[in-house]
Parts: C-alpha cells; sequence; structure tokens
C-alpha cells in the first residue's frame, strides 16, 4: 500500500516519513475502539490491523484508520498537555495558616492538617501547591510553637512567683539589718 498525497494518503507533509511501533499500536486503538463501537466487523477488524502492522509510513497508518474517529492525520496530532491545576486543601492549609494572625492561633491545627494531607495528595496527583502547603505547614507550626513557648514561660513566671511569695529575689535586693 503506497500512501502519497493525491494517490489516496492524506496530502500532508508526513505521510512518507517511517511509522514506528507506538505510531502502530495508536492506530490500533483507534481500530480496536472502532470494533468496540460497532464500526468495523470482526473480519474488517483483523484485515485492518494486519494492515496497521505491517505499515511502513504514516501515510499508510493514516490510510488504514481514516474511516474512523481518531483516525487519519488526527493520529499524529500531538494531544495538547494536561495542566494540572492547585491543590484545593493546599489553599486552605496556606488560608488557615494566615488566619492565625486574626484568630489569635484558632487555626494552626487545621492548618497543619490540611497542609500534610495536601502535600500527600499532591504527590499522588501531581497537582500544583507544593509551596502553599508548605507555606500553611510553617505558619501551623510556627504558632503551634510559640503557643507552647508562651504556655510554658507563663508557667514557669507563675511558679517562680508562688515560691518567693510575691518578692522578686536577685542581686539588687536591699536587705535591712537589725537596728
Amino acid at each position: 500500500m503506497t500512501s502519497r498525497p493525491g494517490y489516496g494518503g492524506p496530502a500532508y507533509g508526513r505521510a512518507t516519513m517511517r511509522a514506528s511501533d507506538s505510531d502502530r499500536d495508536r492506530a490500533a486503538e483507534v481500530l480496536k475502539s472502532g470494533f468496540a463501537a460497532g464500526r468495523l466487523t470482526k473480519d474488517e477488524y483483523d484485515e485492518h490491523l494486519h494492515l496497521v502492522y505491517t505499515a511502513r509510513t504514516h501515510g499508510d497508518l493514516a490510510q488504514v484508520t481514516s474511516q474512523l474517529p481518531g483516525g487519519g492525520m488526527a493520529l499524529f496530532v500531538a494531544p495538547a498537555p494536561v495542566v494540572a491545576g492547585t491543590n484545593s486543601l493546599a489553599v486552605a492549609a496556606l488560608v488557615c495558616g494566615v488566619a492565625e494572625f486574626f484568630t489569635v492561633g484558632l487555626t494552626a491545627i487545621p492548618a497543619v492538617i490540611l497542609g500534610h494531607m495536601a502535600r500527600g495528595q499532591i504527590r499522588r496527583t501531581g497537582e500544583q501547591g507544593s509551596g502553599l502547603a508548605l507555606a500553611g505547614l510553617i505558619l501551623g507550626w510556627a504558632a503551634i510553637i510559640l503557643f507552647v513557648l508562651v504556655v510554658t514561660l507563663g508557667t514557669v513566671a507563675a511558679v517562680t512567683m508562688t515560691h518567693s511569695g510575691g518578692v522578686p529575689h536577685g542581686p539588687f535586693v536591699h536587705i535591712r539589718t537589725g537596728g
């Protein structure tokens, strides 16, 4: 089967380019979906599949699959790149992290939880938003650590004040001597 522009092949410049195994596999998938949709009989499918795996050029593959959706010249059109969106949990983690300043730290724990969940989802799905999740985690942990520090210092100060009877001791305390 010879395919050149004007001789039953597609009129685009790649008709004489040699077909690769992946090109043949793509054409076979088009045939398989055409057979599954009832567009080809079993005998037609077998015959076309033989022609696909013995095809030498893009033009040969395009001619065999031209009567099917996704076949013909569409076989060799590069698919549009899929752009992954931003992970919504990462956005929520950042929002909770920033909201700590307005809620006196009440959203710190949700920021940490959402940040960890978002990073897990981002690793699995390849979505965008890793930096947002990390920022939410950092803000959340910073608020938690600050809270623990304030509580610890407050407790130490309270214990120190109760043991000294409320009077500060130190090198500058004036001691009265009898007299």
